[in-house]
């Protein structure tokens, strides 16, 4: 019998993008753009979206690599 690949999450901050909607909030990961979820409610929004986090890095898995680059965030005023 063939083991399963045993593969951990990386465990770390992420930045998210919590968004009102006119029926509850949207919420996307900035470090992982496919990263996206909702909720009725401000916690679950956030609840959900560790969810989406932790399941996208089991996905893909090579993804961590790009998580140790250094991003820089900046607003503009257009």
């Amino acid at each position: 019998m063939k083991a399963d690949k045993v593969h951990h999450v990386h465990q770390g901050k992420f930045t998210v993008i919590l968004r009102k909607e006119e029926e509850g909030y949207s919420v996307r990961c900035v470090e992982l753009p496919g990263a996206i979820s909702e909720g009725k409610t401000r916690k679950e929004a956030l609840e959900n979206i560790r969810e989406a986090i932790q399941g996208y890095l089991e996905a893909f898995p090579e993804e961590e690599s790009r998580l140790k680059v250094r991003n820089e965030v900046v607003q503009l005023a257009i």
